[in-house]
């Protein structure tokens, strides 16, 4: 299921409210960003460690099981996203991670009618006149659930971003992998 966060009846679980405050703070750095990956701890336990962080947090960090995004950033090395996920592992600490990775997307048609080679198909989904650039920020947690936001370019505000379990399936699916032993 995809909606738009506008809609009526407020947001109230842990996980979306981190996600749409991540997808958030990501959006006010702009576009063109490269990955950013964010580790999700219980706020309570975030508070204990580093009590002077309360003075910034929202109204909706302080209800049971809020959950707070660290943003992680020296990530290792990697050839690619698959890669780069591969070689995370999080502590017991950490409840959920989210990740903000910019997509260009094209109609199912051009997909179809793409060139083998890997640079040829880039250079033909960047110059394709129905490309729109896109922005997942999809959040998973260690007992499983998932909310994945996608802000197109073109929308680009903040009551204009969807939000579905299903809109990136592979990214949670690399995502869950991340708390795997």
């Amino acid at each position: 299921m995809v909606r738009v966060t506008n809609e009526t009846r407020p947001v109230t679980d842990p996980l979306t409210l981190a996600a749409l405050d991540t997808e958030r703070h990501v959006a006010r750095g702009g576009w063109d960003q490269g990955v950013r990956l964010f580790a999700l701890v219980p706020t309570a336990e975030l508070l204990e460690h580093e009590p002077g962080l309360a003075d910034g947090l929202a109204t909706h960090d302080a209800a049971a099981g809020a959950l707070s995004a660290v943003e992680q950033d020296e990530l290792p090395e990697a050839d690619g996203l698959e890669d780069l996920l591969a070689r995370i592992a999080w502590p017991e600490q950490v409840t959920g991670c989210a990740l903000a990775v910019e997509r260009i997307v094209v109609p199912p048609e051009a997909e179809r009618d793409l060139p083998d080679d890997d640079d040829a198909a880039l250079r033909a989904v960047a110059e394709h006149p129905g490309r729109a650039d896109v922005r997942l920020v999809v959040a998973v947690t260690r007992a499983g659930e998932s909310r994945c936001l996608l802000r197109q370019r073109e929308h680009d505000s903040d009551d204009r971003v969807a939000l579905g379990d299903d809109i990136a399936p592979g990214l949670v699916h690399a995502l869950r992998a991340t708390f795997e032993d």
